[in-house]
């Protein structure tokens, strides 16, 4: 079982907890992890998208031209691709981009990804954070104290109005809950900071 030292929110060491092989120790399957980022960001695209084609595009009725004896080019409709403001050649028309992957597939992404976090150093266990008041300064404060720099995905059990409002104002922080968590997000973040009581709600769910 891998061990990561636990940090209070004064940002000293305060013991070790044992994180379980099934959730934090297991081999990074990048394939996994490429998949279900696909999937996560396809599935974010609104689709909304589109263009006219010529059979949508106004005008173009007539033949602007008789078809011989000009000695320009043969025309059919104003409203051609190849002419300026016609239509477009297979216009793009509002779709939905979103699929899924097996879950088997989105399971092992998620525990490859917090495996990641543990081999690369770069999580942060707190035996607890519980703010004096909703201030963003308080969040500051805990930030500083664990030498936290660089963007940062904070990881609580539940609600808590108290922290919620202290970290939002912050650009580099996003604050999630344990049953909110994604591949994405582990991701995208340098720091992967999570309270204790969080990590063994992961432990009870992917375990």
């Amino acid at each position: 079982m891998p061990k990561v030292a636990l940090y209070n929110m004064e940002g000293a060491s305060v013991g070790e907890i044992e994180l379980k092989d099934e959730v934090f120790g297991v081999e990074v399957n990048k394939d996994a992890l490429y998949q279900v980022v696909r999937m996560q960001q396809a599935n974010k695209r609104q689709g909304t998208q589109s263009a006219l084609t010529r059979a949508e595009v106004r005008g173009g009725g007539a033949k602007p031209w008789r078809q011989k004896g000009t000695g320009r080019a043969r025309h059919g409709s104003i409203r051609s691709p190849i002419w300026i403001k016609g239509g477009v050649v297979f216009a793009p028309k509002p779709r939905d981009y979103s699929y899924t992957v097996p879950k088997k597939i989105r399971r092992l992404a998620l525990k490859s990804a917090l495996s990641s976090k543990v081999e690369n150093n770069t999580i942060i266990v707190m035996d607890s954070l519980e703010l004096p008041e909703a201030k963003t300064r308080e969040m500051v404060k805990v930030l500083k104290n664990l030498r936290v720099e660089d963007k940062a995905l904070l990881v609580i059990p539940g609600k808590n109005e108290t922290v919620e409002r202290a970290a939002r104002n912050l650009p580099n922080v996003k604050l999630t809950y344990v049953n909110t968590l994604n591949v994405l997000d582990i991701l995208k973040y340098n720091r992967f900071i999570i309270t204790q009581d969080a990590v063994r709600l992961v432990e009870e769910v992917y375990a």
